[in-house]
C-alpha cells in the first residue's frame, strides 16, 4: 500500500474491515473519494458506511464498495497508468441485478452523471439502464422483466 493522506486513526483497523466484507466485494481506484461517495449516494441511494480522504466503504444494493483514493496505490504497477490519466475500467461492466432502473437513471440525470443508455427492456431479460461514475466506471443496473421474471423452462 502506498501513502496515507488521513490525519488520526481509520474508523476501524483494516483487519476488521475485512472480516466484515462479503464473499464478493469491489475495490474501486478513484481520483477523489468525496466525489464518489456523493456520486453514489445521489444515484444509487448508497448507505455509505464511512470515508475520509484515502478510502471509503459503501454499500449499493447488495454490493459492498470500497473507493481506494489513487495515492493509496502509489507503490502498484497500475499507478503510472492512473496517474497519467488513462481510462479505467474500460471492457468492465459492473452489473447489479435488483436495482430500479428507472429510478436510478432519474437520479443520475438530475445528478449531472454520464448516462450511457437510459432505461431499456433487453432480450436476456433485464430492464436495464448504463451510468458511468466520475471516474468512468460502467454500471448496468436492473430488474428481472417477462419471461426471465417468471419460471424458468415449460411449466
Amino acid at each position: 500500500m502506498g501513502q496515507k493522506k488521513r490525519v488520526g486513526n481509520p474508523w476501524m483497523p483494516g483487519f476488521r474491515y475485512g472480516a466484515l466484507l462479503p464473499p464478493l466485494s469491489l475495490n474501486l481506484m478513484v481520483r477523489d473519494v468525496e466525489t464518489a461517495v456523493k456520486f453514489y449516494q445521489a444515484v444509487f441511494a448508497a448507505e455509505v458506511h464511512y470515508y475520509d480522504i484515502d478510502f471509503g466503504a459503501v454499500r449499493v444494493g447488495p454490493a459492498e464498495l470500497m473507493l481506494h483514493a489513487d495515492h493509496t496505490h502509489d507503490q502498484h504497477p497500475w499507478y503510472a497508468d492512473l496517474s497519467a490519466g488513462k481510462q479505467r475500467g474500460l471492457g468492465l461492466q459492473l452489473r447489479l441485478l435488483g436495482i430500479d432502473p428507472d429510478e436510478t437513471e432519474q437520479r443520475a440525470r438530475a445528478y449531472g452523471a454520464d448516462v450511457v443508455a437510459g432505461a431499456e427492456n433487453k432480450g436476456h431479460g433485464w430492464r436495464e439502464m448504463y451510468v458511468r461514475d466520475p471516474d468512468g466506471y460502467e454500471w448496468a443496473v436492473g430488474v428481472l422483466i417477462p419471461p426471465a421474471k417468471g419460471p424458468l423452462g415449460p411449466t
